[in-house]
């Protein structure tokens, strides 16, 4: 939608009071629109770079006046569409709040802007002893983290988004600043509020400030790795490793098409069949202790190619094979683009699951490789297509939307941790059934202008109702 669908007052008023963090050109409205997932970008009319939770209380007030929509921006590393403006609108680019505001280490947490990084949060507390705990692969920025309940590989020990969210600051649909909490770690007074932003995508309102809890740096970490004849009987050590009561901090899968990839980007050499790469977290003689404990079970389960280390070098390298799977699997065919999707499914389930989609693919002719959380049952694909295709592209949509069905079957869900956006819209209404009525009162009460991220989480209903 071009610049100029902007109402013409609002356009300037913007102008007037932003000057140049009032940005109306092709490329950087293409930018703030779908940037890293294969869904068609849908740029906004314009992007206002704010510092402020004045200011973003003032753009949202004025849009709110003029009936245009408003979509919250940090690192765009989301991947279901939550920066799309199908309605075009205005784009409000938080990365210039990137204030680390207060550091409690006393009471082991801190209060951010939403703009800061999680890689440059845990940079700044590396003296204090501290560090915020969660690890989603990319450099994401806290507010996006908090907007779509961010997970990653060490959500089996520290869990998720709304773990360790304790409160926001949030400017909701008409223009007022709310506060969910405060510092306290626990609260009984009145409604959640604060989980009930946490995963809303930006569309109930958009959220200035957090108040983080943090975790003490453990004395000592052991990374473990060991290499399957099969995914099933990968799967089936984790379930009896988690039965024993092994705290693992992160359990990851990685399929042999996977292995086969990442030993391609970055020369590992490791074994290229089904690998399992855990972390413990605790004193020395524990970790070692568990890192053992856990090579032991999964020896009972077939493994081979069992090691496990706390050198900090060694660790880093593994770690970066994991972070790196999305390039490396890109590197498997070269040009084409990769369709990245994630379900969620009992652990009971998930060696089912993650066979018959991997059967799935093969009998399609997909490159489909795949990498887990199998701690908590999380597991992505990232199917490699060529988008000029349109016979290919349409195989690997009919294949996404098998697999969710597959995991809603499962009594699973249709995302883990890459949340609705646009791309998990049409499962949304099957795995929430009349609950989703209730997600659409709510939306309805806060924002009945619809002017905040509208077209995302909730489908569309009979005469254009969200």
């Amino acid at each position: 939608m071009p610049a100029s669908a902007l109402p013409q007052t609002l356009a300037e008023t913007l102008r007037e009071r932003f000057a140049e963090r009032f940005q109306t050109g092709a490329a950087i409205r293409a930018q703030h629109g779908a940037t890293t997932t294969w869904i068609e970008n849908q740029p906004p009319d314009a992007v206002v770079f704010a510092e402020s939770t004045a200011e973003v209380a003032g753009i949202v007030s004025l849009c709110g006046e003029a009936g245009v929509s408003v979509i919250p921006f940090g690192a765009g590393s989301s991947l279901e569409g939550q920066l799309n403006a199908p309605r075009g609108g205005i784009s409000i680019d938080l990365t210039r709040m990137d204030r680390i505001v207060a550091v409690n280490a006393e009471d082991m947490d801190c209060v951010v802007q939403p703009g800061v990084t999680r890689v440059r949060l845990n940079e700044y507390l590396r003296d204090t002893g501290l560090f915020f705990p969660l690890d989603p692969g990319a450099d994401a920025t806290l507010g996006g983290m908090a907007a779509t309940r961010a997970s990653g590989t060490t959500a089996v020990l520290y869990g998720t988004m709304k773990d360790v969210v304790l409160s926001v600051e949030a400017v909701m649909p008409d223009g007022r600043v709310i506060r969910t909490g405060h510092r306290a770690r626990k609260s009984a007074a009145g409604y959640d509020l604060t989980r009930l932003l946490v995963g809303s995508e930006g569309t109930l309102g958009i959220i200035t400030e957090l108040t983080l809890r943090l975790r003490g740096i453990p004395e000592a970490v052991a990374a473990a790795r060991c290499s399957f004849p099969s995914v099933e009987a990968a799967s089936s050590a984790v379930i009896g490793a988690l039965q024993f009561g092994l705290p693992f901090a992160r359990i990851e899968l990685l399929d042999a098409t996977t292995v086969n990839a990442v030993n391609r980007h970055s020369g590992q050499g490791l074994p290229e069949t089904p690998l399992l790469l855990a972390e413990f977290h605790g004193s020395p003689g524990m970790v070692e202790e568990l890192s053992r404990s856990f090579g032991e079970i999964a020896r009972d389960y077939g493994a081979t190619a069992l090691d496990w280390t706390v050198d900090p070098e060694e660790r880093a390298r593994l770690w970066k094979a994991r972070h790196d799977v999305f390039w490396a699997v890109l590197g498997l065919r070269p040009g084409a683009r990769g369709i990245s999707t994630d379900v969620c499914v009992p652990i009971s389930r998930l060696a089912e699951c993650i066979a018959a989609a991997t059967e799935r693919a093969e009998a399609l002719g997909l490159v489909a490789p795949i990498a887990g959380h199998v701690g908590d049952g999380n597991f992505h694909n990232l199917i490699l297509v060529d988008p000029q295709n349109p016979e290919e592209m349409a195989t690997a949509n009919a294949y996404v939307g098998w697999l969710n069905e597959l995991a809603l079957s499962m009594e699973g869900t249709c995302t883990g941790e890459h949340g609705v956006g646009q791309g998990k819209r049409p499962y949304l209404e099957r795995e929430m059934g009349p609950a989703l009525d209730f997600m659409a009162a709510i939306k309805a009460a806060l924002d009945p202008g619809n002017i905040m991220n509208p077209g995302k989480i909730l489908p569309e209903r009979p005469g254009g109702s969200r």
